[in-house]
């Protein structure tokens, strides 16, 4: 009697051992797809974070969904809480048959990058130190695209976040735009334009991945959609138009598939938000955002050579 009491009692700790470990695994996996796919994910998404529940039970060699909305942002989006996916803009198949290609040309700039926040450093940045910030980074970017892949440059390095010698972010989208149109107007050869920034994320996180041995800050690529919610429906903002916003979002998503075949696990999704920024002076036109301010110097100059073959890879025409 004794005897099958205790292992009613045996099984019984079993089964509530086993449930207790179910709810807290269930816990865990909950916690990680809020923080990896919540809208507010730019933040906390790391593309080192190890155990992700989901990828126990998808195929390694299930191609993502296209067609649909969700399952599009599930694979390649984080969508700010202020704007959506719009079916009208988020057309997978247009994207992949949008002309991202240019022509070279010896001696005359393809590639125009500046930076609209050209204060933003790194964890390890030396103060008044112009290589240890993101327009140092802009240099070495511009450097590979030139030296490894033809690609001429033209750097632009105004500081247009500073007003009499104080930073000052408000406003610099404004105080940007007259000073780059005129580059373009003056170089006419001028096909890509790259807004190069470094991501701002919460103090505890850190967003690191390994790259032929060397630890590698990842990159985003930055879409604004020129679109908000208003009584639940998208609706455009006045005077903030982009007649290149298609164009744009092929660019960055032909740049994230690329990113994603040659270095898995670098570029992070592409964060859509709600306004133009610096997007709408030329088709193909980007805003990334390497790195964050948690992350070293060397780390994201690290980057600059993967994100150029990116780049490279999507905007020359194959031979």
């Amino acid at each position: 009697m004794r005897s099958r009491e205790y292992r009613h009692r045996k099984k019984h700790r079993k089964r509530k051992i086993f449930l207790i470990a179910a709810f807290f695994i269930l816990l865990i996996y909950l916690l990680i797809r809020l923080f990896l796919g919540g809208e507010t994910g730019i933040f906390v998404e790391n593309p080192n974070i190890i155990f992700n529940p989901v990828l126990l039970f998808k195929d390694e060699e299930e191609a993502p969904n296209t067609t649909d909305l969700e399952a599009l942002k599930e694979d390649y989006y984080i969508v700010d809480g202020k704007t959506g996916l719009d079916p009208e803009l988020f057309n997978v198949d247009a994207f992949l048959k949008e002309n991202l290609t240019i022509k070279l040309k010896k001696n005359k700039p393809k590639v125009l990058l500046f930076h609209t926040h050209s204060h933003e450093a790194f964890a390890d940045s030396r103060d008044g130190v112009e290589e240890d910030t993101i327009v140092g980074v802009g240099e070495e970017l511009c450097r590979i695209l030139e030296e490894d892949y033809g690609i001429n440059c033209l750097h632009v390095t105004d500081k247009f976040d500073y007003v009499d010698g104080s930073v000052q972010i408000l406003g610099a989208y404004e105080r940007m735009e007259p000073v780059i149109r005129q580059y373009l107007k003056k170089n006419k050869s001028v096909e890509v334009v790259i807004d190069l920034h470094r991501d701002g994320v919460a103090e505890g996180t850190r967003l690191v991945t390994d790259i032929n041995g060397k630890t590698t800050a990842p990159f985003m690529f930055f879409n604004g959609i020129c679109r908000m919610w208003e009584n639940g429906t998208l609706q455009e903002i006045e005077g903030l138009e982009n007649p290149y916003l298609k164009t744009n979002l092929a660019f960055s998503y032909v740049m994230k598939q690329n990113a994603d075949r040659l270095y898995p696990g670098l570029a992070r999704k592409i964060y859509i938000n709600a306004y133009r920024y610096s997007l709408h002076m030329k088709p193909l036109s980007t805003l990334i955002e390497l790195g964050a301010q948690t992350n070293t110097v060397e780390e994201a100059y690290n980057a600059c050579a993967p994100l150029a073959e990116v780049i490279a890879e999507t905007i020359l025409e194959k031979e």
